[in-house]
Formats: structure tokens, C-alpha cells, sequence
């Protein structure tokens, strides 16, 4: 029997439409969309009585593939993802940001950009490529100043965008909801056909990989009687069929996949970067709000985790060991501890191998993340113009207060979400990937002592003897029972300016003997000298 035509090419593209409370980013989702989900336009009861977008809202916009997309007939799926603009809302827009690849940053253009937009644009930059301004409300500018006004905000963002990842991103004025939300349904929005031209023009082919572990990140969970329980996400990785069993970690749950519909259409699979309702046997949904699920026995839950990291530049303050942050992992958000470390200082400017943790390397303690703008006043005195050497790549061991169900190289976001909402100041401290879970509760007992970081001690001795030209004996630095061997050939320096090398013990009584190379001058009396030691955490 003859084949039947092949199934025209869908292309999904996920949009994350953040920004500022208030900025109008779910009348712009909804004036887009030809489609929405069962999670769309503020439905939920809350959303209805605050007036304010409390979750994740998901509807799509479904178009001709745009030329640049490849040959042939085919359809460009945009899933637009309508993320929350309150400050206290900022862990479900982060949880949002890692599943987008293109963002539009909604500004209200008589307000320009608010503390809430800032956040939003440090989040894109951490985690998506391509970005589009949309200057929205434009309905609210006098018609005879309006264009001027437009150009004005449109100068003012670029200027803003000039140092970030987004520089040159297309502009796009905009009026989505004209007359504000009481106005009614038949006012035709403005330069919303302009905005879906540019969003084709920006659209691209995200690397999607359907092999490796089914993952997907769960934002809605809801029961249909009769039917089961359905969770609406997004694939983060792998791919998923009817009839495969999928585990549920939190719940500690396996189930099996009865439907799945991808906005409102029946499938039979789906991969990653679709989103995807997935109908399995019932439980109850208020187990699951927010979530993983997975291929059975994929994932892991941890205790602690090693994790590369940069500090986001807005941030501002330092970073400092044993200083707690709200660490944000996929969905999920917890308190966590941290320890920052880095090479040695010999070691800055080595080749890192990225997403890989070397555990057989030294590491040196740092009290807090090194950075240009942390020189100490100490520091500043001695050399206005010292370039401070900074190293390639830098470290933190996180601990956190509850445990975390994660895959490995994950994005980690550590913030301060304490901050005062009203205080103007980015509270997104630092970003990084999680390279190694622990996942025993044991772990400073089992695991840590493989982790070999070293902190630098400062200890003072005095000369009590010159035994000739180029030795003296010490005193004063290690106790009578330390075992003077193991710090042989460490370097010490003398508060005459000399350097010398520790050559073994003197005596029982914790002295030692220090050799002092090409040395003649006159070393008497009670000579100070300030060794460095290294000793392991």
C-alpha cells in the first residue's frame, strides 16, 4: 500500500515573555496567541482576584516557516511562555527562563526600564541567545508626540543593551491591550503583526536532541475524571511515548503514560523543547504543583554539590564563603550555604576543561568569590595601579538546607531574595552549573575529604640562633609533637627581607633549622619571618 503524504514539518520555538509588574506582558501573550493552554491569560482563581499574573502562563502562536527555518512547506509553532513580573515572584521566572530559547523583554514605554525589567534581562542573559524588545502601551502617548516619544525610549534601550549579549536586538513598539484592560475585545491591537514578522525573522533552529534520559519540567497539574491526572511542562532532554513509564521523584511514584496533546492536539511522542500535557493513572495533583519528572531512576537527589560559577556584574557586594543564598535548581528554590575556592595562584591561568570537576587538583580557599572590584584597602594602598590577577575559573561547594532532585550540569542561580523589593538593586548574585551532586546525607564524612582545598595560614617565629652564614635555627612556630618533615622545603621570609627554606627539626622541643641561600649578612637577635602554610580544610 502507497505511503499517504508526509505530515508538514512543525517547528516549536519556545518565547518567554518577561518583564516588569504591570508592563502588559499577558495582554501581549494573549493579542499573539492563536492558541492558549489549559495554563493561559491568568486563569487560575488567584490570578483573577489580585489582577496579577501568580504562575506560568503557556499559549501558542502557530505561522508559516519563515524561509531562513528551511525549504518546503512547514509551520513555525511559537510556545509563549507569560512569565510573572512581581519582585516575590522571581523563582518561578527564573524557572521559566531556562526553558526558552528566544525572549521578549516587555517595557512599558512611559516608564522605561524598572527594577523587575533589569532582573529580568540578567536572568535572559544567563539563560537564552536571542532577545526582542517589545515598548509596549504605546496607546498611552499623546498621537502628536508619539512617534518621538518612541524613538526617544528606543535610543534609551539600546544604550542599556550596548554592554550585554543583546546589543543591536530588534526594537518594537507596541500597543497590545489599546484603552488598558477595561477597554473592550474588539480594539485591534497596534504593531502586533510588526512584532510577529520580527519574532519569524528572529526565530532559529534550537539544537533539539531527543536521545539521552526523558526529562521534563513540570508547571501544572491537574485531574480529569475518568481520565487520570494530567502535568503540563516542557521536555527539558530525552524524548517520551504513549505507553512509556515515567517516574515522578518527589512522590517517589512510577507511572505509566496513558495520552499526551501537545495544545489541545492529540500525539503520540514528543521531545525535547515541546511542551506537552501527559495524561498518566491518577494521584493527586496537589502533590505535584511544580516538578521533574523523568525516565525511572534517571535522576538523583542531593544533599551538597560542587558547582562552577561567575558573579552576575549587577550584583552588588561581595560573595562570601559561609554566607547563605537562595539557590534556585530547574523549579526547585532552597536555602543553601557556600564555599568559594579557586586554583592555585600558580594555576590562574590554566586551560579549564569546562563542565568537568578535577578532583585529583589542589584548590585554594577563598573567603569570598574573587573579583575586580574586591580589592582590599590594604591592597589599594600599596599600588593604586596593581592589575589584580584573577583566575580563569573559580569554585563553590554549596550545602543545602533541604535536598534537591536534579540533573548534573544544570543551571544554578544564587540570589538574595531577601533584598527589599523597593531597594532598586539586583538581587541574582551569581550563576553557574552544578558539575557534582552528593547524594549521600553523609557527605562531609564520605565525600569531602576528596575535595582538596587548601587555606593559607599566616604564622610568626623568631630566630633564636645563627648557626653560619646561610642557616639559622627557629623557634616558636609548631608545637614540641608536630612532625617538622612534612613541612620541608616550604618557604619562609625573613623580616629583613631574606628568603629562606625550611631544612627539617632541631632538637625535640618544635625547632627547626632554616637554610638562607647566598645569604652573608649579620642574622642576630630575634628576627621575625612570616611563612606561608597550606593546610587542608
Amino acid at each position: 500500500m502507497a505511503a499517504g503524504p508526509a505530515a508538514p514539518r512543525r517547528l516549536n520555538v519556545n518565547v518567554g515573555v518577561l518583564g516588569h509588574i504591570d508592563s502588559g506582558k499577558t495582554a501581549l501573550a494573549r493579542a499573539l496567541s492563536t492558541t492558549g493552554s489549559t495554563a493561559a491569560f491568568d486563569r487560575a482563581p488567584q490570578s483573577r482576584a489580585r489582577g496579577i499574573t501568580l504562575d506560568l502562563g503557556f499559549s501558542c502562536l502557530r505561522t508559516a516557516l519563515p524561509p531562513q527555518l528551511g525549504p518546503g512547506p512547514g509551520e513555525l509553532q511559537f510556545t509563549l511562555v507569560d512569565c510573572p513580573g512581581h519582585a516575590s515572584l522571581i523563582r518561578t521566572i527564573i524557572g521559566g527562563a531556562q526553558i526558552i530559547d528566544l525572549m521578549m523583554l516587555v517595557i512599558d514605554v512611559t516608564k522605561g526600564m524598572q527594577t523587575q525589567s533589569a532582573e529580568c534581562l540578567v536572568i535572559g542573559q544567563i539563560a537564552c541567545q536571542k532577545m526582542v524588545v517589545v515598548l509596549n502601551k504605546i496607546d498611552l502617548l499623546p498621537e502628536s508626540k508619539r512617534q518621538s516619544a518612541i524613538e526617544k525610549m528606543t535610543k534609551k534601550m539600546q544604550k542599556t543593551l550596548e554592554n550585554t549579549k543583546f546589543c543591536g536586538c530588534p526594537i518594537v513598539a507596541v500597543a497590545a491591550k489599546p484603552g488598558g484592560p477595561e477597554a473592550p475585545e474588539s480594539e485591534t491591537p497596534l504593531g502586533v503583526s510588526e512584532l510577529i514578522e520580527v519574532l519569524k525573522s528572529q526565530a532559529y533552529l534550537p539544537s533539539r536532541d531527543p536521545s539521552g534520559h526523558f526529562l521534563m519540567a513540570v508547571d501544572h497539574c491537574f485531574s480529569i475524571k475518568g481520565q487520570g491526572t494530567v502535568m503540563t511542562g516542557t521536555i527539558l532532554s530525552g524524548s517520551v511515548s504513549l505507553g512509556d513509564n515515567v517516574e515522578i521523584p518527589a512522590l517517589k511514584v512510577t507511572k505509566k503514560v496513558k495520552s499526551m496533546q501537545m495544545f489541545h492536539t492529540p500525539v503520540a511522542y514528543a521531545m525535547q523543547g515541546d511542551r506537552v500535557g501527559i495524561c498518566v493513572t491518577q494521584f493527586d495533583p496537589k502533590l505535584l504543583e511544580r516538578g521533574l519528572i523523568c525516565t525511572p531512576e534517571s535522576l538523583h537527589t542531593i544533599h551538597a554539590a560542587i558547582i562552577s560559577l561567575k558573579k552576575i556584574q549587577y550584583f552588588r557586594g561581595a560573595l562570601q564563603t559561609k554566607a547563605k543564598f537562595h539557590i534556585t535548581v530547574g523549579h526547585e528554590t532552597v536555602m543553601g550555604r557556600v564555599m568559594f575556592f579557586s586554583p592555585a595562584p600558580a594555576d590562574f591561568n590554566e586551560e579549564i576543561q569546562e563542565n568537568v570537576f578535577n578532583f585529583e587538583k589542589d584548590y585554594l580557599y577563598q573567603e569570598e568569590y574573587l573579583s575586580k572590584d574586591l580589592k582590599t584597602s590594604e591592597e589599594n594602598k600599596k599600588n593604586d595601579q596593581s592589575e589584580v590577577q584573577l583566575p580563569r575559573q573559580q569554585w563553590a561547594l554549596l550545602e543545602f538546607e533541604k535536598p534537591v532532585t536534579c540533573p548534573k550540569l544544570c543551571l544554578v542561580i544564587g540570589s538574595k531574595l531577601d533584598t527589599d523589593i523597593h531597594a532598586n538593586t539586583c538581587r541574582l548574585a551569581f550563576h553557574g552549573v552544578l558539575l557534582q551532586g552528593m547524594e549521600d546525607k553523609n557527605y562531609a564524612e564520605t565525600f569531602l575529604p576528596k575535595l582538596k582545598v587548601y587555606k593559607l595560614k599566616h604564622k610568626e617565629g623568631q630566630v633564636e640562633r645563627v648557626m653560619d652564614d646561610y642557616s639559622v635555627i627557629g623557634r616558636s612556630l609548631f608545637k614540641k609533637e608536630t612532625n617538622i618533615q612534612i613541612f620541608v622545603g616550604l618557604k619562609v621570609k625573613l623580616s629583613t627581607g631574606e628568603d629562606g627554606v625550611i631544612e627539617g627539626g632541631f632538637g625535640q622541643s618544635g625547632k627547626f633549622k632554616i637554610r638562607i641561600p647566598g645569604c652573608k649578612r649579620e642574622l642576630a637577635g630575634n628576627t621575625l619571618w612570616k611563612p606561608e602554610l597550606e593546610e587542608p580544610l
